[in-house]
């Protein structure tokens, strides 16, 4: 199954292709049952997932053209986003950095949330890409193992941990969270993939990032130190998930400020963000005025 946001409203995904996707209001195909509000959909998750089962709702036939720019972030309004630093190996390492041996947790304020396609305004000369897999929750999980963790997750999406390097690092203590919030600067979608219908394992995905057609990044979640299930459980042990909540689980190696010398965003970039199996974002860098 897959979800998305289309002009503020929950839509189930009938088709994708190289023309585009095809969608259909949750509210209309469920007879009220179910949305339009994306929140509601996650609180009601366990009740969708059973109700697409058991009825196999015909979405071919009646979905419409979806306008990317009309997207949004498949959970727009998560009451807690967390976000995952240096958990891949090939960005520890470029980063100069030896392996967590927790997960090293900040925040990205949610106010940062866009679409798959639009805008990217550059506050300053020194933002940078980082392509990762958005984990959202399905069902409330708290003190969970890592086995039971699938069972909390709803699906997976694509996101950008952009982020501006000078704020992020500004002293004397680092101001993570706000160095990635800058409006725009968490742009997820195309739309929620359940497990079930990615054709891979979560661990096992291919993520690419590309600016102007070079790419950037090349990795795999073969090589998170530490894995989806993995992270959930951890999360849970420390603070309940809330369905709904978004986890970003990690960019591998090949960010800007990696690069000698360092490479950032610059006003008429175009950055592609792109996961197998579920799909690309697309942003367009402007300057501040």
């Amino acid at each position: 199954m897959r979800v998305a946001t289309y002009h503020g409203r929950s839509h189930l995904v009938a088709t994708v292709g190289s023309a585009g996707a095809t969608v259909l209001d949750l509210a209309a195909v469920s007879d009220g049952q179910f949305g339009p509000d994306p929140r509601s959909v996650f609180d009601d998750w366990t009740a969708i997932q059973k109700w697409y089962e058991a009825t196999a709702p015909d979405i071919d036939s009646h979905g419409l053209s979806a306008d990317p720019h009309a997207l949004g972030p498949p959970s727009p309004d998560a009451r807690q986003v967390f976000a995952i630093g240096l958990n891949y190996r090939d960005h520890a390492d470029e980063s100069r950095l030896a392996y967590p041996e927790s997960p090293m947790v900040f925040t990205k304020f949610v106010t940062s949330f866009a679409g798959p396609v639009g805008n990217l305004v550059l506050p300053s000369d020194t933002v940078d890409w980082e392509a990762e897999l958005v984990v959202v929750i399905g069902c409330t999980a708290s003190r969970v193992s890592p086995d039971e963790a699938p069972s909390h997750i709803a699906g997976f999406t694509v996101g950008q941990d952009f982020s501006d390097r000078a704020l992020q690092l500004a002293g004397p203590a680092p101001q993570f969270s706000l160095g990635k919030s800058w409006p725009g600067f968490a742009p997820q979608g195309p739309w929620l993939v359940t497990a079930d219908d990615l054709g891979a394992e979560v661990d096992d995905l291919d993520i690419t990032c590309t600016v102007n057609g070079e790419v950037m990044q090349q990795g795999s979640t073969r090589d998170l130190i530490f894995p989806v299930n993995e992270l959930v459980s951890r999360l849970s042990h420390v603070t309940t998930l809330l369905p709904g909540d978004v986890i970003f689980t990690g960019t591998p190696a090949g960010v800007g400020s990696g690069r000698t010398p360092p490479k950032f965003l610059r006003d008429g970039d175009v950055v592609e963000s792109t996961i197998s199996g579920i799909g690309t974002l697309r942003q367009f860098c402007s300057a501040a005025t």
